[in-house]
């Protein structure tokens, strides 16, 4: 099948690439020149596992393409899909001006009829604006649908590949046919395809990552009631995860959800609730205590050390999770601010999110080109992203680099006994 898709950012490249691996003939389009430049090369954008073995792959097999002709694209094409930003507008409802300009330029290039696919993660009623904007360029026949991603930063090659179910909002049976011919093939182990209307589907990935986000949040509570009464949150989190009925998933306890989607999408349900009178009260709550969250690393520094005025901290980890090298959201974005503006000097080191660090906080810490170099003359080492080679501590290089013994893990990466035992001030989340 001749497939365009429009934006190549997380979701947008990671289906193009995935689409073009079960052999459709993908054309990934993007306004950006600079981006595609880099992606004809190979050099993608975003760091994600197992992306770009494929993306150059299929590319040099002539099943991938790029190209910033949005237009050219679209008429080669019999299903388009939409996967541009929907960054959260001032009010922190989802800004939608980059999708309806995507279907302008489709109705101004619809040569012939094309079955059209919101991809971005977009409000209830969304496809029903992509509608109107499209039919306001073309008399062509076209079909509008609904298809929300459930990639998970990290592991979004696996989740597109090998979903564990794919959500189709359709609004004619050409649109239905087409999406099952081009999805079967991912869903050939018996997982479901789930053929719905389309307000149904667009609320779906909202309420799906509402509910996650609830539960990431209501963990942190468990987490806080645990310290102040004795118990420990991973006895808890066991207990708790080996009911059928709840689960093991997303039962660790942190520094509060970050990331292109928990914030943002919690948010605009929120909004959209209170719009039509619905509100989420529950979620209201969520939002605001997960932002709280985010300041809890700073105060078990402090209780740790005292004052914080010209001390030397370490941070091992900048992105919202392991995986990836996104910061969008992360807590280390309100760690970082809230140290620098108490006066502490901070060294930092993450695998992938250095650039974007850069990026963001300039010369005003110091970037580490190795984990333990993070270490040297450190008051303090800060645990904030729950990498693999972080879940081994050297012990003895930790004592010889460092000034101090405290060790602040928000991650829960190390025992507390073992820490204690190698005489160091150890704090983390949930546990005595």
């Amino acid at each position: 099948m001749n497939v365009a898709v429009v934006g190549t950012g997380y979701v947008g490249l990671v289906m193009g690439a995935g689409l073009a691996e079960m052999g459709n003939t993908v054309i990934c389009a993007d306004v950006d020149a600079s981006k595609i430049e880099r992606l004809k090369k190979n050099d993608l954008p975003i760091y994600e596992p197992g992306l770009e073995p494929m993306v150059a792959r299929n590319q040099l097999e002539g099943r991938l393409a790029f190209t910033t002709d949005v237009g050219d694209a679209i008429e080669r094409s019999d299903v388009v899909f939409i996967a541009v930003g929907t960054p959260p507008d001032e009010d922190g409802s989802a800004d939608l001006s980059h999708v309806l300009s995507v279907a302008d330029t489709i109705g101004r290039h619809m040569n012939r009829p094309k079955v059209v696919v919101t991809k971005s993660t977009v409000p209830v009623g969304t496809a029903e604006k992509v509608r109107g904007a499209v039919a306001a360029r073309t008399k062509v026949k076209f079909s509008v649908a609904s298809n929300p991603e459930f990639l998970k930063e990290g592991a979004a090659v696996q989740d597109f590949m090998k979903p564990d179910r794919i959500v189709l909002g359709v609004d004619s049976a050409e649109a239905e046919a087409a999406l099952r011919e081009l999805y079967e093939p991912f869903v050939r182990s018996g997982n479901p395809l789930l053929f719905m209307d389309i307000p149904s589907a667009e609320v779906t990935k909202y309420a799906a990552n509402a509910m996650l986000a609830a539960r990431i949040t209501l963990m942190n509570q468990f987490a806080s009631l645990c310290e102040k009464v004795g118990a420990d949150v991973d006895h808890v989190r066991s207990g708790i995860g080996s009911d059928a009925r709840i689960g093991k998933a997303f039962l660790f306890p942190g520094p509060g959800y970050g990331g292109s989607c928990f914030p943002k999408d919690v948010k605009a349900l929120c909004i959209t609730g209170r719009e039509v009178g619905a509100p989420l009260d529950v979620l209201e709550v969520v939002e605001r205590v997960n932002e709280r969250q985010k300041g809890v690393p700073v105060e078990k520094l402090r209780r740790a050390l005292g004052a914080l005025s010209g001390r030397t901290v370490a941070i091992w980890g900048l992105a919202f999770k392991a995986q990836t090298d996104d910061m969008r959201e992360a807590a280390a974005l309100v760690v970082v601010e809230k140290l620098l503006a108490e006066g502490v000097s901070l060294r930092v080191h993450d695998p992938k999110a250095m650039d974007e660090a850069r990026r963001r906080f300039g010369d005003r810490v110091t970037y580490a080109g190795h984990r333990y170099d993070a270490l040297k003359g450190a008051d303090a080492l800060l645990v904030l992203t729950e990498w693999q080679e972080y879940r081994v501590l050297d012990h003895e290089q930790a004592r010889k680099l460092m000034k101090g013994r405290v060790v602040v893990d928000v991650r829960n990466l190390y025992e507390p006994e073992r820490m204690r035992e190698h005489g160091f001030v150890y704090d983390s989340i949930g546990r005595p």
